[in-house]
């Protein structure tokens, strides 16, 4: 046995091993046999199989060349499943078969044979001067040429061009001519059978010149895959026709019937297609035709039959071709500037409609018509005219409708802001990046970005006007009121730990995110503070680029304390301001004229005074450290004790430098800071006050700036006056060491004898001004100053009045003598008469537009909106009297205050006809929209309107001729408390304890109100149906009138303020702060800035505010799963005392609710039946809640209530309402009061997945809810009109009838609107859905069949609603004959026209 080889084995002995095995004649282990081919069908052979080589054959062996040509792709080769089927014919010689077939490379190169050349005749190429051959190119080629089937290559195409050019050489004849195209215009004939020609309409000349087409229309042959096969279509094109002239033409008629039913119309109509649609052919063959009638018309007059029958085929061309090309005429002619060409590629098929936009622009003309159109503004802005001609090239067309006809650009053309797109886009980081660039002029022009960005100067030139008003020196934070939603976990969390979260969120999230909504935080995120440092420390850039980074910087102070304190906190920033552009002195050429500063540093600057100023608003820590740790004291004393005069400065540029430090020196006394400064600096603010008489015009170059420093130098005093006031309490307490106060303040460094004197000052220039008050111009430039002056008195005399030094009797002959000599002749003026007048048209509240955003303000950045200024009848414009009337009615409320028995001496005040058209006026506004741009300056006008209404109260029980304003001020309070901003939350608390509820505004009360109402219900006045009040499910609840009930609620109107004050306790630390601003206590006053603005401080619905909060309380405690113990004990009294307050305001004061909806004020009284199990079972609660009921039950209000529109507070009605049916199965008891307001919701044109939760779900309270439809305030009416068209409803309707769980002894209303809806649906007789008919047929049938006599009855003979009748609605006596015959053939049953009439 041979042996297998082993590891080691060398190849001589692999070959031994072969020797042996071979000489052995052994038989091999393994047998290799190839396995069957699929593709052959039989099985494969061995190589033994094969028969020998012939020697008589001679085979070529190439070397190098593989057997097979190589694969051009690598995809596996294709099995073939039809080779095995193919076709063999018996005389076909099997080596012909296989030479055919052979695939092998040398079969290619087998037979080469060169080609002689010896006759072809040799052509040099034609010399030309080009440097290179001459291209050729696709247009070259003749576009009469027909192309073959399929694309040809451009050498292809070119030979064919010079056949067809030689064959054009030899003329054929007229006879051929006309034979070979005689069939070709009828081709054109849409109308034709599917096969080779067309069919005949008729069997005249034209039919016989189609069976005389020598050419198939449609079959070319290409498909067949022989070369005969061109011979192969002519064939059988002949055999149709051979075919179509042996049919007669109704015949062929029917062919062609037949053979448009059986194939496709798709396909019919791309066959028609081929033969109509090919424009190029029908030109071509125009051309063709024009040459042919030439030729005609050179044969014999024997041959004119052809020639007019060629003339019938050519009109008929014409006519067909004129039709296609009319069609676009319009844009064929001459409009296209430029005409495509057929050569160009994809331009054989040409889509004029897709070049209809290259027209010219048709010539402008005026349409007469009476319809508005739009104004178009040139790129100046210049308005122009419809019919105005302007060249296109001006980039003014192509904009919204009309742009063919009408040139300019419009508003409407821009979606959006461009400053929203830009941001957007990235702008602002690209300008952030800019900053850090090294090269200078990147960086000045990225801050001059920045600047044009987020600064307005416009808005702070009417801060700086403001800043002397009353409470002036207070302004919003610029931060915009868009922020994102905050989460509903934070909505628990009070005010400093939302803040805390919130800053927390917003470190955490990336920098475009938080710029997305806050600009100046996003920046700050950046650290853009210390990059502005570093270019005015290092780089030193020239001066515009220094005054663009202080404006930038104060707008980033004025955004919110804590970039205020960011501010602080960067680096060497302050130190590095204080010393480049407050230095104590500094090179005096600059004050030179004609001297050009090229660098600011070391040159004081008035704009970096204003940016310490407003740096010092955002808090009494940041103003100490301003004034301590950078030695801002030394320099107010330096820029406060030298005049302007004197300053080495420009004169203008040094007056502003003195008013703002003056401006910084009164906010940080608006602390009680650096009033220790007062007695050092006294000399120099006696000097200025007796100059004030010489600021009249004329006495001064620069009038107005001087007026505004004189303002500032005025309101510092007056905050250090206020201070002063303080000092002797604050002693006291300090004196008396009260173990209350952990942490006693110390009194001020001022005493009040150091500012007694400044009275007589202010009083003496204040008397000189008004002499000027005829002279209108004077008086609106020294405006500013007599406004100050006055508010100086006011905070003076109330101040005056508190020290323990004076004495009282002093005071009061002070005041009388003040009211003698002053006010009354200033009240008595003509020009203050002038200036009531002009309140209304310089009112926000009346012009809303005056304070609305500019159109490109963006909600990321905070802004004012006064860039252009503010007209002068606006409330800051220079004829406003706001400012002026304010501090005047300050004045005389805090004399009245003081001196009760001058109360009387302005009552001619309240009598200005101007103020009461002002008055009545705003209060039926609708409520502003807050904003950045409106809150500040509505919170100036809200100041006007609280001291008009203070006055009004002291007038209410001293005058007895006030009475006849009562009502309209009781309304503006009421309108002035849902409007109030946040920060004047002292304010409101004064307008709730001594306006809102005072027995003295609502006189209705005592001149005969209560019985006024009694008569309206009796009469019925102001509704068509009658307010029935429900009864109630607790027993003996007597029945009280509407007038009884206001005659209680009015006398207990001290114990409802009671309950509303106790309600806002939440606002007491607010109010505090607030009080300490509006009560000049400074030593308690934290911050400049307000609150944040996101609304008014009181919802518009605060009416209803108590009732909300006992009903949250409720809510938070089933949650939480605790026991209702948490609520107060007096719950009846509080919701009786809510519910009593708003009858009063909805019968006597009905328009101060008008702003809340209908619908959220049934949502809040659902809150009754939600709090507490069995409250409204209260007799006072449930008397309240009815009356309330009847009055929104009122036709007026029934058709304002929409329950599908959003609710304010409510964040779905549909769940409310859940709760509600939950709450009534549970401890309802059937009270009818509760059931109407379930009822309610139920009309037929509110949602109808209310319906479905009673009637699906919830249908064991349709057993409880016996409402009585004498006690049902609602007309049923709303309940069936229209008809039900809900089948999900329709069926649970039926259902609830049938089955008995709705009866008219339980539920008569919903009884009632069952039977309305199913009677109008089984017998609808409308078209609809098949599923909605078999329906309405089957419930008819099914209501055929009831057993129940008498609910049959009510389906089949139901016919009107009437509330009057005990069942809540008539019925037929008999049928009507439609409807019966209806139910007789849906029922299929005979009824006769005796059929048994109901009973009576």
């Amino acid at each position: 046995m041979l042996s297998r080889p082993k590891p080691g084995e060398s190849e001589a002995d692999l070959l031994r091993f072969q020797n042996q095995f071979l000489a052995a004649r052994a038989s091999p282990a393994v047998k290799i046999v190839k396995k069957a081919d699929k593709r052959k069908g039989k099985e494969g052979s061995t190589d033994a199989d094969r028969p020998p080589l012939q020697d008589s054959k001679d085979v070529v062996m190439l070397d190098g060349f593989p057997d097979t040509l190589p694969a051009l792709t690598p995809a596996p080769p294709k099995k073939s499943k039809i080779k095995s089927a193919s076709v063999h014919f018996e005389d076909e010689d099997p080596e012909e078969r296989l030479e055919t077939h052979d695939r092998h490379i040398t079969a290619v190169f087998s037979k080469i044979i060169e080609r002689d050349t010896s006759a072809v005749a040799v052509t040099m190429p034609v010399p030309t001067g080009d440097p290179f051959p001459r291209t050729f190119h696709r247009d070259e080629i003749k576009s009469e040429v027909q192309l073959g089937c399929g694309r040809k290559s451009i050498f292809a195409q070119k030979m064919a061009a010079k056949r067809a050019a030689e064959k054009a050489a030899t003329a054929p004849s007229a006879a051929e001519c006309v034979e070979v195209r005689s069939a070709a215009p009828d081709a054109l004939d849409p109308v034709g059978s599917v096969g080779e020609a067309p069919l005949p309409s008729s069997r005249g000349d034209k039919g016989d010149d189609f069976l005389t087409s020598q050419r198939p229309c449609l079959i070319t042959g290409e498909g067949l895959g022989s070369q005969k096969s061109e011979q192969e279509a002519q064939a059988i094109h002949k055999e149709n026709l051979e075919k179509l002239r042996s049919m007669s033409e109704e015949e062929i008629l029917q062919e062609q019937a037949r053979l448009l039913a059986q194939l496709d119309p798709s396909l019919v109509a791309f066959l028609k297609s081929q033969r109509g649609n090919n424009e190029g052919q029908k030109k071509e063959f125009k051309k063709e035709l024009n040459r042919l009638e030439e030729f005609v018309e050179s044969v014999p007059a024997a041959q004119h039959g052809v020639r007019s029958s060629l003339s019938m085929q050519e009109s008929g061309l014409e006519e067909h071709v004129r039709k296609e090309e009319n069609r676009k005429v319009e844009i064929m002619d001459d409009d296209l500037p430029v005409k495509p060409r057929k050569e160009w590629i994809h331009m054989d098929n040409v889509e004029f409609e897709k070049l209809e936009w290259m027209k010219d622009l048709p010539l402008p003309r005026q349409k007469k018509t009476k319809k508005g159109m739009q104004a178009r503004f040139s790129l100046k802005g210049e308005l122009i005219p419809p019919d105005a001609d302007l060249p296109t090239h001006l980039g003014l067309h192509h904009h919204g409708e009309e742009a063919e006809a009408r040139a300019g650009e419009f508003a409407s053309s821009l979606k959006g802001s461009v400053l929203r797109l830009l941001l957007d886009a990235g702008f602002l980081f690209l300008l952030r990046f800019s900053l850090d660039d090294a090269v200078e002029n990147v960086m000045a022009a990225s801050v001059g970005a920045l600047r044009a960005l987020l600064v307005s100067l416009d808005d702070e030139k009417y801060l700086d006007w403001t800043f002397s008003w009353y409470q002036g020196m207070a302004a919003f934070p610029f931060v915009p009121n868009s922020e994102e939603e905050e989460e509903e976990e934070e909505e628990e969390l009070n005010g400093t730990e939302k803040s805390q979260n919130k800053t927390l969120k917003d470190e955490n999230k990336p920098d475009p995110d938080v710029a997305r909504y806050d600009v100046v935080k996003g920046l700050l995120k950046t650290r853009i503070q210390h990059r502005l440092r570093y270019i005015l420390e290092v780089v030193r850039p020239v001066p515009s680029v220094v005054l663009d980074i202080l404006h930038i910087l104060t707008h980033i102070a004025r955004h919110s304390s804590e970039a205020c304190s960011q501010l602080l906190d960067c680096p060497r920033l302050i130190e590095t301001i204080v010393r480049e552009f407050l230095p104590t002195q500094w090179d005096p050429k600059v004050a030179e004229p004609g001297i050009l500063l090229t660098s600011l540093h070391g040159v004081a600057c008035a704009s970096a005074m204003k940016f310490i100023r407003v740096l010092a608003s955002g808090g009494r820590n940041a103003t100490a450290r301003l004034l301590n740790k950078f030695e801002m004291k030394s320099r107010l004393s330096r820029f406060i004790a030298e005049e302007p005069l004197d300053v080495p400065l420009p004169r203008e540029e040094a007056t502003r430098l003195s008013t703002e430090a003056f401006r910084l020196w009164a906010v940080a006394a608006g602390y009680g800071q650096a009033c220790d400064l007062y007695s050092d600096l006294y000399p120099v603010l006696v000097r200025i006050l007796q100059s004030l008489p010489e600021l009249l015009p004329g006495k001064s170059p620069v009038v107005e700036l001087s007026v505004q420093r004189a303002a500032a130098v005025v309101t510092l005093l007056t905050h250090v006056t206020q201070t002063a006031g303080y000092t002797a309490d604050l002693q006291a307490k300090l004196s008396s060491n009260n173990s209350e106060d952990s942490e006693p303040i110390p009194p001020p460094p001022v005493a009040w004898s150091q500012v007694s004197g400044l009275q007589p000052f202010l009083e003496t220039s204040l008397k000189k001004i008004l002499q000027q008050l005829s002279q209108t111009e004077t008086w609106q430039t020294l405006q500013p100053l007599t406004t100050t002056c006055v508010i100086f008195l006011g905070v003076y005399y109330s101040a005056y009045s508190q020290q323990p030094s004076v004495n009282p009797v002093d005071c009061l002959e002070e005041l009388e003598r003040l009211t003698s000599e002053v006010l009354q002749p200033l009240l008595s003026h003509s020009a203050i008469d002038s200036m009531w007048d002009l309140l209304r048209p310089c009112s926000a509240l009346c012009n809303p537009l005056t304070c609305s955003p500019a159109p490109e303000s963006v909600s990321s950045i905070a802004s004012l909106s006064c860039t252009g200024g503010k007209p002068p009848l606006s409330l800051v414009g220079s004829k406003s009297p706001f400012p002026f009337l304010t501090a005047l009615l300050f004045l005389i409320n805090n004399i009245t205050h003081i001196h009760k028995g001058l109360t009387s001496k302005y009552s001619s005040l309240l009598g200005f006809r101007g103020l009461k058209d002002y008055l009545h006026q705003s209060w039926q506004t609708g409520p502003p929209s807050v904003t950045p741009s409106s809150a500040w300056i509505l919170r100036h006008e809200y100041h006007l309107q609280y001291f008009v209404l203070a006055l009004a109260r002291r007038m209410a029980g001293t005058c007895p001729d006030y009475t006849q304003n009562a009502s309209l001020h009781h309304c503006v309070a009421m309108a002035l408390l849902s409007r109030l901003l946040p920060g004047s939350e002292h304010l409101a608390h004064e307008v709730l304890l001594d306006l809102a509820f005072n027995p003295e505004f609502l006189l209705e009360g005592k001149a005969g109100g209560p019985e006024a109402a009694d008569f309206s219900d009796i009469l019925h006045l102001g509704t068509s149906a009658k307010l029935a009040q429900p009864g109630s499910a607790a027993a003996f609840l007597p029945k009280v009138t509407r007038g009884a009930l206001l005659r209680e609620a009015y006398q207990n109107l001290p114990s409802i303020r009671s309950c509303y004050l106790s309600h806002f306790l939440h606002l007491q630390p607010t109010l505090k702060r607030s009080q300490a601003s509006y009560q000049g206590q400074n030593y308690l006053i934290q911050s400049m800035l307000l609150p944040e603005v996101k609304g008014p401080i009181l919802p518009s619905d605060w009416p209803f505010f108590p009732l909300i909060s006992l009903y949250n309380k409720v809510t938070n405690a089933e949650t939480r799963g605790a026991i209702l113990n948490s609520l107060p004990l007096d719950l009846i009294n509080t919701v009786t005392q809510n519910l009593q307050w708003v009858l009063l305001l909805e019968t006597w004061r009905s328009k101060i609710l008008r702003s809340i909806p209908t619908a959220a004020k049934l949502a809040r009284l659902m809150c009754v039946f939600l709090t507490g199990s069995d409250l409204f079972l209260e007799a006072p609660i449930h008397c309240y809640t009815a009356a309330l009921l009847s009055v929104y039950c009122q036709p007026k209000l029934l058709d304002s209530l929409n329950l599908d529109a959003p609710l304010p507070g409510l964040a779905s009605f549909h769940d409310l309402y859940i709760s509600l049916l939950e709450q009534f199965e549970g401890v309802s008891f059937g009270d009818p009061l509760f059931g109407v307001f379930v009822l309610l919701p139920l009309q037929k044109r509110f949602s109808v997945h209310l319906r479905l939760s009673v009637f699906g779900e919830h249908t064991n309270i349709l057993r409880a809810l016996g409402v009585p439809l004498q006690q049902f305030p609602v007309p049923l009416e709303r309940y069936t009109s229209p008809p039900e068209d809900n089948l999900n409803l329709l069926r649970l309707y039926f259902r609830t009838l049938v089955t008995g769980a709705l009866r008219h002894t339980w539920c008569p209303v919903l009884y009632v609107v069952a039977v309305a809806h199913v009677n109008s649906f089984i017998f609808s007789q409308e078209s609809t859905t098949q599923e909605t008919d078999a329906a309405r047929k089957s419930m008819l049938r099914k209501t055929w069949l009831l057993v129940d006599e008498n609910l049959k009855k009510h389906l089949l003979y139901y016919r009107l609603v009437n509330a009057e009748n005990p069942l809540g609605f008539d019925l037929y006596e008999q049928l009507p004959p439609m409807r019966l015959r209806y139910l007789q053939i849906v029922t299929q049953k005979e009824i006769t026209e005796n059929a048994p009439a109901l009973d009576s």
